[in-house]
């Protein structure tokens, strides 16, 4: 069963804004859960059960219920996706320095029963309307560069946009994601209102093609070798590829040290080329950042 977003709103409604609002509206509702705001001490519990859950932290939660009460008292994000009265997905963020026009969501998350179903891309939605109804241009937040279907989900179905890499940023996390794990990061900014944002937003989506890249003369920086282990090239391509493995998830489990050198070599190529004020433009489904040199 699915049901609208609720939103309040506390402003004039402009075009874009009454086109986030609809677009959330109808995310929720194609993912058949309702999305609103938390802040009930029962719902955000729910939020920290549901995160202890996914991130097997059951002994140390990546977030507490204190710190999620502060959070919604001083007027931050807490976003819940419930599917009847089930907390089924949570996001949490908070604001950046008053000069920097922007929200940093920290932490989201959507129970395993429900993957397939698209509820994150409509806490993603909500959280953007929510972030427009308060005069917020940008939501900037860190996802792991080796997670295939994450970087698919935030550059290509959300349409973020890459602006720094950042090695073992949270240091050592121990959960049943990470692992021992280095946490490396790409830190995304979603500027609200860029067209390429709102497009997406409505389910227009403009994905890298792989072949087509290659065909114009794209160089494989990060490639994968016969071994399924990465294999380096050249970084001095006007574009670049980089190769990501399919599930980062599944080889950390069956074979750590390979899943190491995956960590090593993706940070090597991504951070030397983004240092040389290349920019990541795309990612292709099948697992490759295009990065490219601008003229």
């Amino acid at each position: 069963m699915g049901s609208v977003t609720r939103l309040t709103s506390v402003g004039a409604v402009d075009q874009d804004l009454d086109e986030a609002v609809q677009a959330a509206d109808a995310a929720a509702l194609a993912a058949g859960v309702s999305v609103r705001e938390v802040s009930e001490l029962d719902d955000l519990a729910a939020v920290v059960g549901l995160y202890a859950s996914i991130w097997g932290r059951d002994a140390n939660p990546p977030m507490t219920l204190e710190l999620l009460r502060a959070f919604t008292k001083a007027g931050n994000y807490v976003g819940g996706a419930f599917e009847g009265g089930r907390l089924v997905g949570a996001c949490v963020g908070f604001f950046h320095a008053p000069a920097d026009d922007a929200l940093h969501s920290h932490i989201a998350g959507v129970s395993g029963d429900v993957l397939g179903r698209h509820v994150g891309f409509a806490l993603k939605l909500h959280q953007r309307a929510w972030a427009m109804l308060r005069g917020v241009s940008e939501i900037a937040w860190t996802f792991d560069p080796l997670v295939s279907r994450n970087a698919w989900f935030n550059l290509v179905k959300l349409a973020a946009r890459p602006a720094e890499y950042l090695p073992n940023f949270y240091g050592a996390m121990l959960d049943t994601i990470n692992g021992d794990d280095d946490s490396d990061r790409l830190l995304v900014r979603w500027s609200l209102r860029d067209p390429a944002v709102v497009a997406a937003c409505a389910g227009r989506t403009t994905p890298a093609l792989l072949a087509e890249e290659l065909s114009a003369g794209a160089v494989v920086a990060l490639g994968i070798g016969a071994d399924g282990g990465p294999e380096p090239g050249p970084l001095d391509g006007a574009t670049s590829l980089v190769a990501v493995p399919p599930d980062i998830g599944a080889l950390r489990a069956a074979d750590p040290a390979l899943a190491q050198k995956w960590r090593l070599a993706v940070r090597e190529a991504l951070f030397a080329l983004l240092a040389d004020d290349a920019r990541i433009a795309g990612f292709d489904r099948s697992g490759w950042y295009v990065v490219r040199r601008d003229a």
